[in-house]
């Protein structure tokens, strides 16, 4: 017990003398030992306070050769901390004042990466995801060979299926909504005939295809009498489409009972 307590008064006096010897630096008049004493919080994963020390000293190197390195690790201490956004600022800030500078390469990658890790949930605003969508883009484009490149690519893949899996959480909302106020299965199909359009190869394929075969199904049953011949083939089409792409779906016995109802109708001509 003895021994704990000593342990636990020496952190404390520890981080007591820490916080001091920061203090110090704080009030400090002297750039250079500034800027050092920021690497060594850098070293040891202190990202907080070795951010406010970059920035304390980042108008006195303005115009210098350090001023790159500056900015360089200014960046990467706001990723360190989390602070995703105000990283991604950041990279930016010095793609534009270094397209040539020895981190362009790391600069590039980490301004996509940042908006990949502040993507929101899918049902809410994608302006982040598209942003990362763009500076993945860039950078796969402009380093190929990077080693980052196949990160890069998992990256991309993820953010173009969330806006993917957006647009099919719209088409069902539209589905759901049925008739209300609307013919909303019509909608359902238009979003997710768009998003398979948009988004080639998504992981919500499937889905998509099954919401437009189930809307066209729908159309068909609240439709005039003049209309639904008509429409009864143009979901025998989408039936195809789907089971042609999918044959071993989960929804294929749904599928064909749609299929079996909509030849009914077409062979009611007959």
């Amino acid at each position: 017990m003895k021994k704990a307590l000593y342990i636990f008064i020496c952190a404390c006096l520890i981080g007591l003398s820490s916080c001091s010897e920061y203090q110090k630096l704080l009030k400090s008049t002297d750039p250079e030992l500034k800027y050092q004493k920021a690497l060594e919080y850098f070293d040891k994963g202190d990202y907080m306070r070795a951010q406010t020390l970059f920035d304390d000293v980042t108008p006195y190197y303005r115009g210098t050769e350090r001023a790159e390195d500056v900015l360089h690790y200014v960046s990467q201490c706001y990723y360190g901390q989390k602070l995703y956004e105000s990283a991604c600022d950041y990279y930016l800030s010095y793609i534009r004042n270094y397209p040539k500078g020895k981190y362009i390469a790391d600069a590039r990658f980490m301004a996509g990466h940042c908006c990949y890790m502040d993507s929101p949930d899918a049902r809410l605003d994608q302006a982040t995801t598209k942003k990362a969508i763009e500076y993945l883009n860039q950078f796969i484009e402009i380093y190929p060979e990077s080693e980052y490149a196949a990160t890069a690519y998992k990256e991309l893949e993820e953010m173009l299926n969330k806006l993917a899996q957006k647009e099919y959480l719209s088409a069902k909302l539209y589905y759901n909504l049925g008739s209300y106020l609307g013919n909303n299965y019509e909608s359902a199909a238009i979003v997710a005939k768009n998003a398979l359009k948009k988004y080639p190869g998504n992981s919500y394929q499937e889905e998509l295809l099954w919401i437009i075969l189930q809307s066209k199904y729908q159309q068909v049953l609240i439709s005039v009498q003049d209309k639904k011949q008509d429409r009864a083939r143009d979901t025998i089409d989408e039936y195809y489409n789907f089971i042609n792409d999918y044959p071993d779906s989960k929804h294929r016995k749904a599928a064909n009972k749609i299929l079996t109802e909509m030849q009914k109708i077409t062979n009611e001509q007959n």
